[in-house]
Order: C-alpha cells, then structure tokens, then sequence
C-alpha cells in the first residue's frame, strides 16, 4: 500500500507541528565519502504491467539529463557520509522500538501500477528552456518563492487525480538543481501547493532552521530517493528516505523540521540516521535489493517524514523487479540500529561533514 500522509495539511508544515495521522503509509570516524554518483536518468513514464507488489510516475529524460554528471549534493555532503562505523546511539533500542522493531521493511516503489499510477515518488527531469511557473503556497513562509520550471505534463505522486501527499520533484541537470512541491496542483496558468523548496545540488547549505520543505523534515526528497539508474550501475552513494509511525517534536542535523507535539524521548526525531546491522547477511538477496540493503549497511537511511514504518521512498520505474524489491520486507526494524552522527557536523548551517 502506498505510503500517504493523510493528516491535515497545517500540521505537517508548522514548525513543531501536532502528530500526523498514520498513512496507508567504538566511535570512529567515518571514511571518505563514496565516488561520483551514476548519472541519474528518469525511468519511463508510463509502465506497462500493473502490479500490487512493494509499493506515484517518472518522465522520459531529456537529452541534457545524460551527460550532465550531477548527483546528490558534493561529496562531503552528510547525505554521503559513510556511516557503517559510526558509534551506535545511546537509546538506539528505544527509538527502534518505537518505530517497530518487529514490523518489516516496505519498499514503497516498484515497476507496474498500483491503483491506477506508478509506485513510488516520481521525478520529472526538465527539459532545457523550460518556462518557469509561479506557485502560490498556503505556507508561503517557509516555502521558497521560486519561479518553479513546471512542465504541463509534470509528474504528481499517485497520478493528477491523486489525494495523497501529491510530491512533484522536479530535477534540473543542466542548472544542477532539484525543485521540489507538497500538495502540488495546476492552478490556472501556474500552480497552488502547501510547500515548495529549491536545491542545488552542488551546494550543501541547509534551509533556514525550523522551516520546512516538501518534507516533513525539512529535507530534500530527491536526495534520498532510491532509484533505478544507481542500481543499474552497481552503487547508491548516499543515504535513504523512510517513514516512521510517529515522531518526536524536535530534529537533528540536517534537518530543518519537526512534525510532532510529543516530547517522548522514545520517539525518533526528524533526521535520525539508522543503518542496517553489519551482521545480516544480504549476500543471497537478488541484486537489485542486495545492492539498495549493502547501501543501508554504509550510508544509512534518514527518518523524514511520519507515515507507515519502515516504508523506504523510491522513484517508480519500469525496469524493477518487483519480486527482487520483495526481498528487503525480510528485513525487519530489529536488524537496524540508530547512529550518532553528532561527531560529523561541523556547521549546523551546512550540510557538509567535519574534514
């Protein structure tokens, strides 16, 4: 089942906002950050084979996406931080529990359709020249005035008649930046969201602390996204999004924003990092899991929104295997441990590592 935020829009965007409605949905220091990553290239646009299976839909690439080597942020940035040998955090236990430790690993994208879209979180990749739009948004403070590159045919997550989360990620790789949309929907010659965010990808400067994004956390969506192209290239270099039932009102580096009115200590905060344990063995996995699980062991994934646990975010593409995507609900919160990644920052404004 699709992971979607179904409470109202006002309490997933203010700072320290009340909870969201569940959706459907030794201390040593890092190594270097992982090499360049594959070039990202959208997956096609409208898969063929429908499919209940992990679980909205992708543009086809435009001719500049290819050669322009642009990935998520620098190679110092946090989100490519190795953190397989990062001390374990001191209440790892209690904040796994809270999230689920008996509850299962859900890859919340795949090739095929569910209820009518693809799965997953799509990204449009925009086209050179592309006119610029202007969004209205109902949290205009926190959201930043772009204009936005909007393509008519953009994307929406669960399709244009969906009434979920209704991302729109917009990636830009001539301009190496990434445009990002919450609750996005046409709106005469332009476009209304909740909220909007811009990035660029060869910087890592965070936004102002307490705002939000498209995400809850304050964090960018495409960044943590797993997609196609990185596994077909034998790598993902950074870490991964994923939800979590219920979270506490506060946040770590690098993230921006909170979305809860809970101050249990058991809760996750927004921007926690886990890994998968060292000791699980993914070596009998299918590659397309084994490669996304081997990337969870080193980089880690960061909590960034609430909405079902455990559910990983991927952009939808109809070359997965969705019966090789199966193989990570084997996974389950028990086989992964919280991190402190306090001895990384450097900058609380920057999202760049110590060294």
């Amino acid at each position: 089942m699709l992971s979607r935020s179904l409470a109202a829009v006002p309490l997933r965007l203010t700072a320290l906002a009340a909870v969201l409605g569940l959706a459907a949905c030794g201390s040593t220091a890092p190594g270097a950050a992982g090499p360049s990553d594959p070039v990202f290239v959208p997956g096609s646009a409208a898969p063929s084979v429908s499919a209940s299976a992990v679980a909205s839909p992708s543009a086809k690439a435009s001719p500049s996406a290819a050669p322009a080597a642009c990935g998520v942020f620098p190679a110092n940035s946090v989100w490519r931080a190795d953190v397989s040998k990062l001390p374990v955090h001191r209440s790892s236990g209690a904040l796994v529990n809270s999230i689920g430790a008996g509850a299962h690993m859900h890859p919340d994208f795949g090739s095929g359709l569910w209820e009518g879209a693809p799965i997953g979180i799509p990204v449009t990749a925009i086209k050179p020249g592309q006119k610029t739009v202007k969004v209205s948004f109902e949290y205009a403070g926190e959201s930043d005035k772009g204009p936005y590159p909007v393509p008519a045919d953009a994307k929406v997550e669960g399709g244009r008649g969906s009434d979920g989360d209704r991302h729109v990620i917009l990636y830009d790789a001539a301009g190496c930046k990434v445009y990002e949309l919450f609750a996005a929907y046409p709106s005469g010659a332009g476009w209304r969201a909740g909220s909007g965010a811009i990035y660029d990808l060869r910087s890592n400067k965070l936004r102002p602390a307490g705002w939000t994004s498209a995400d809850a956390a304050g964090l960018s969506i495409f960044a943590g996204l797993v997609r196609y192209d990185e596994v077909a290239a034998g790598r993902i270099t950074h870490a991964l999004r994923i939800t979590v039932p219920r979270s506490r009102n506060t946040y770590l580096w690098p993230a921006r924003h909170a979305a809860s009115n809970s101050a249990d200590a058991n809760l996750p905060p927004m921007g926690l990092r886990l890994r998968l344990k060292a000791s699980v063995d993914t070596s009998k996995m299918p590659k397309q899991a084994r490669i996304i699980a081997e990337a969870m062991k080193k980089y880690g994934v960061i909590v960034a929104d609430n909405g079902s646990p455990w559910y990983l975010s991927g952009a939808p593409d109809d070359r997965w295997s969705n019966d090789a995507l199966r193989a990570l609900k084997n996974l389950s919160g028990s086989n992964f441990e919280a991190v402190d990644t306090s001895g990384l920052m450097a900058d609380k404004n920057s999202g760049a590592v110590r060294g």
